[in-house]
């Protein structure tokens, strides 16, 4: 079976629903996920319209190498029901679902169970922009071993925490996230900078958000792409020194190693082995 989890996942591109045509050129933007959003980017009138419009996308650009995902909107909704139906009749299913507004672990189950009646295998994403799923985040981020991903979604959660959806309002909650997602294993997605004109701010935001243990951000215009790679790809001389220590220990035979003239332990290897991960290479 594919391991999901074993995806770079630094840079995770939204197409509005209403507009597939996109798509394609997005998928060459060299952006690691590719998602079309028939949630926020879609009006209530016009669900129906977008699916129409977006799901026959994914069986025409099947050859694509970006992972392909697709937002719905909530499972507790209608609209997110009807979703979760036209997208099993689908001839090509997405590689990914992203799950919004996401309160509670079954949720999750629900939509893995539903997927598990198709063959391949689909990668889900949670988004945590609700004070019940910020409060439930360690048993959602558990919730199924086909979650690779945990969002956060300023917006919506600094509405409901009766914030501003700054950095410091949010800094809390971006850490609580952080916490469940290196804990249950998977990856863990900022938000979108929504400024197009801002490049420092972006700059800023995506390093502060890497520094705090996030391994990847979301964009809506491309342009972000560069910015948001430089801060979260290892540098060449963090590269070179996750292999000297995977190296050193895989000739160890007693757990502990020096390099550099440092005392290395061996949980220290699956933090070089991310690093390799993000890099695009291999150890």
């Amino acid at each position: 079976m594919t391991d999901l989890r074993s995806v770079r996942r630094r840079s995770f591109l939204f197409v509005p629903g209403l507009r597939p045509d996109r798509f394609a050129k997005a998928l060459e933007t060299g952006a690691d996920v590719v998602c079309i959003d028939l949630e926020d980017a879609v009006a209530p009138d016009r669900k129906d319209e977008a699916r129409a419009l977006s799901l026959p996308i994914y069986h025409e650009q099947r050859a694509a190498r970006a992972e392909k995902a697709l937002r719905i909107n909530s499972i507790r909704s209608p609209e997110g029901i009807a979703d979760i139906d036209a997208i099993l009749k689908l001839e090509t299913l997405p590689d990914a679902l992203v799950l919004p507004k996401v309160r509670s672990a079954d949720e999750v189950r629900i939509v893995a169970d539903l997927l598990r009646s198709r063959p391949e295998p689909v990668a889900l994403y949670v988004i945590i922009e609700t004070a019940e799923g910020l409060e439930r985040v360690a048993e959602i981020a558990e919730a199924d071993p086909s979650i690779v991903a945990l969002f956060i979604g300023a917006v919506d959660l600094s509405a409901e925490l009766r914030v501003r959806p700054t950095w410091d309002a949010l800094l809390y909650a971006r850490s609580r996230i952080v916490h469940a997602a290196a804990r249950a294993g998977v990856a863990v997605l900022d938000v979108p900078f929504l400024d197009l004109e801002d490049a420092a701010g972006l700059e800023t935001e995506a390093r502060r958000a890497a520094a705090l243990g996030f391994t990847g951000k979301a964009l809506i215009h491309p342009g972000h792409l560069a910015a948001i790679h430089a801060a979260f790809t290892p540098t060449a001389e963090e590269v070179a020194h996750a292999r000297r220590i995977i190296a050193a220990f895989q000739e160890s035979t007693t757990g502990l190693v020096v390099v550099d003239g440092k005392l290395i332990e061996k949980p220290v290897v699956r933090e070089m082995e991310r690093i390799l991960l993000n890099a695009g290479t291999a150890a």
